[in-house]
C-alpha cells in the first residue's frame, strides 16, 4: 500500500504544465511535492516511492539526470517517471522517449508515462524563445505540412494547454495496485 509520508513527487517545469500534473498527484496522494532543481539524490533516498515529472525539450526530459545519475542509490525504490510534452500521444512515443532518456539497464526498474502538456511561447525563457524561433522557421519551410506541423505553428500565437487531471489515471492506477 502507498504510504503518503514515504512518497515524493518531484518535478522540473519551465512553463507550468509539468508542475500542474505534479501538484495534482501530490494532492491526490497527500504526499511531499518538491521542485527538482532543489533536490539531491540523497534526499530522495528517504522515500520508498519516487514520482518524477519533467517537461520535454528537444526530446529530452528536463532534469531526468536526478534519477539516472542517482540510480544506484535509488534502484531499490519504486520509481515512476512521467514526461510532459506538447505533442499528442501516439503509438511508440513513450517507448521512444524512454529509450532516449533512460539507460537500458535502468528501464526495468522505472515505470514510464507520457502526458500531454501544452505550449505557451510567452512562458519560455529568452534562450528557449530563440530556439523555438529557429524551430518556427524550420516548420514554415515544410512543403506539405501535416496537422501537427500546422498546429505547432498556430500555437506560437495562441497558447495551448492540454493538461487535465484525467490524464493521470494510468499513473494513479499503477500507484494503487
Amino acid at each position: 500500500m502507498l504510504k503518503a509520508e514515504k512518497t515524493v513527487v518531484v518535478y522540473r517545469s519551465k512553463t507550468g504544465f509539468t508542475k500542474n500534473y505534479a501538484c495534482w498527484l501530490a494532492k491526490r496522494f497527500n504526499c511531499t511535492l518538491l521542485e527538482g532543481s532543489k533536490v539531491s539524490g540523497k534526499e530522495l533516498s528517504d522515500y520508498d516511492t519516487i514520482i518524477y515529472g519533467g517537461g520535454l525539450y528537444a526530446s529530452g526530459i528536463s532534469g531526468i539526470k536526478l534519477i539516472t545519475k542517482n540510480f544506484e542509490q535509488l534502484k531499490d525504490k519504486r520509481i515512476i517517471v512521467f514526461a510532459v510534452g506538447a505533442s499528442p500521444s501516439h503509438k511508440g512515443i513513450a517507448e521512444e522517449l524512454l529509450n532516449t532518456n533512460i539507460p537500458r539497464e535502468q528501464q526495468d526498474k522505472i515505470e514510464f508515462f507520457y502526458l500531454r502538456g501544452g505550449f505557451d511561447y510567452t512562458r519560455l525563457s529568452p534562450f528557449y524563445r530563440v530556439l523555438m524561433q529557429l524551430k518556427k522557421i524550420q516548420l514554415k519551410k515544410v512543403k506539405k505540412p501535416d496537422a501537427d506541423t500546422k498546429g505547432m505553428l498556430a500555437s506560437y500565437d495562441h497558447p495551448l494547454d492540454f493538461t487535465n487531471e484525467k490524464h493521470l489515471e494510468p499513473i494513479i492506477k499503477s500507484l494503487l495496485e
